[in-house]
């Protein structure tokens, strides 16, 4: 059991809100203005739960934006094609890397970093649905997934968008997806390259790589010659899956 603690809403002056001051946010006219799921939302993202923040009225412009585009998303047809390969797996690394990210922030209440997750992978259906991906298994899946990760966040329009898939109802009785590990994986990681422990470039190669081949690739880097000098490396030190330092 843990005792949690949120933070304080301040007025946009930065002050305690209260009467006195005249700084004080009435969510029933942000409601009647925006929609419940809206401010829902912005509360969710503007700031940190445990830490709270001041105010700002023009912040929760973003996220009527977001909801719209959520919507439009789902309520406007694509266009069905033959994908690329590579278009299908970049979705569902996407879709699953994002649904291992929110389970692990409402189990936190990282509530901010949730909203973000779910933008980010907004854009990517976008993308994927220009590239050809809509109708497929996978932008079906997607479409289940993010819909059901909307659900804590903006239940409404969440109800709604599950509705017009031709879901059974409610979306808030589902079971939360699993996270596909496989399919969250990525097909190239990012090695930083040191030369005497400084930072000389970033490499991408293929996950599972060797350690000679990671050393042979960072040696052969440019930056890395460049950084050489014509000296012949005395030791390459390899940290799997992070960095390789050359010491000269």
């Amino acid at each position: 059991i843990q005792l949690r603690n949120q933070g304080i809403i301040l007025g946009e002056d930065s002050e305690k809100m209260s009467k006195s001051r005249g700084n004080v946010v009435s969510p029933d006219e942000l409601v009647s203005r925006y929609g419940a799921d809206t401010v829902r939302a912005y509360l969710m993202f503007f700031a940190r739960w445990e830490m709270g923040a001041p105010w700002n009225s023009s912040g929760i412009e973003g996220s009527v934006r977001w909801l719209r585009r959520t919507w439009s998303l789902f309520t406007e047809s694509g266009r069905a094609g033959s994908p690329d390969a590579q278009v299908l797996r970049r979705l569902r690394r996407k879709v699953h890397q994002t649904l291992r990210q929110v389970t692990h922030d409402f189990e936190t209440f990282e509530f901010n970093t949730i909203i973000s997750g779910l933008m980010e992978l907004m854009n990517e259906m976008y993308r994927a649905r220009e590239q050809g991906a809509w109708g497929s298994a996978e932008w079906n899946e997607a479409a289940d997934i993010y819909l059901r990760m909307l659900a804590p966040v903006a239940p409404h329009i969440a109800e709604e968008l599950w509705a017009r898939q031709g879901k059974p109802y409610s979306i808030h009785t589902r079971a939360w997806p699993q996270v596909d590990e496989e399919a969250a994986a990525e097909d190239v990681i990012t090695l930083v390259v040191q030369v005497n422990g400084k930072v000389r470039d970033r490499i991408n190669v293929p996950v599972g790589i060797s350690e000679e081949d990671a050393r042979q690739q960072a040696l052969a880097s440019e930056a890395v010659q460049k950084a050489l000098d014509g000296k012949q490396p005395r030791k390459v030190i390899l940290v799997p899956g992070r960095l390789v330092n050359v010491v000269v």
